[in-house]
């Protein structure tokens, strides 16, 4: 009696289980048709474009020093090498310290930067700000260095907050006369100093 209810559970058995998976497969079949695979792309399409032409570094961190012996540190919240290697490579949200060999530091931050090696040029543009350990800070819309010397030029209109008082003026340049001098921040074209006697006595 239970062999015979073995043998007919062991049958039983044998079609029941390959039917089940044969509606398993099914399933998983019709439910992969549902699925549209680019859902699991993480990407717009352009996204993909533009990161496939343009390679792009997300948070880099460089560091190196200059002919004159500034040590200068570029951090950036990602750098783009436009065609992978041709052209100025793009920063956004950039930060810029420079020790100076002869003493002192000099911050930078700034919206975005084009930065190309080939022509020992960086253009750093929107929301410009210059902090010197001297106390002064510099803002402006556009700065130019050079990236092997301390070279840091406005062409425009800046603002600066001095330790004698407020300034406007048309141009500013820090930059060192001689290589082994020290760095020297130059107004021109318009100065305007709003002299506070109380900053001169702090």
């Amino acid at each position: 009696m239970n062999a015979d209810r073995y043998s007919r559970t062991v049958a039983w058995l044998k079609v029941v289980l390959p039917l089940a998976a044969l509606a398993l497969l099914s399933t998983l079949f019709l439910l992969s048709r549902v699925i549209d695979p680019t859902e699991a792309i993480p990407f717009a399409d352009n996204e993909v474009q533009d990161r496939l032409l343009n390679q792009q570094v997300s948070g880099p961190y460089y560091s190196g020093t200059s002919a004159d012996g500034d040590k200068i540190a570029f951090i950036a919240d990602k750098v783009t090498s436009p065609n992978g290697f041709a052209g100025a490579s793009r920063a956004e949200d950039v930060f810029v310290k420079i020790d100076l060999v002869g003493g002192g530091t000099v911050n930078v931050t700034s919206d975005r930067a084009s930065v190309s090696i080939a022509e020992d040029l960086a253009n750093l543009t929107g929301n410009v700000v210059i902090t010197t350990s001297q106390g002064y800070v510099v803002t402006s819309q556009e700065l130019i260095a050079r990236v092997t010397v301390l070279n840091l030029r406005s062409p425009g209109t800046v603002f600066a907050d001095t330790p004698a008082g407020d300034l406007v003026a048309g141009t500013m340049q820090l930059s060192k006369q001689e290589t082994d001098g020290p760095a020297q921040l130059v107004f021109t074209n318009g100065v305007k100093l709003i002299y506070d006697p109380k900053k001169v006595e702090d």
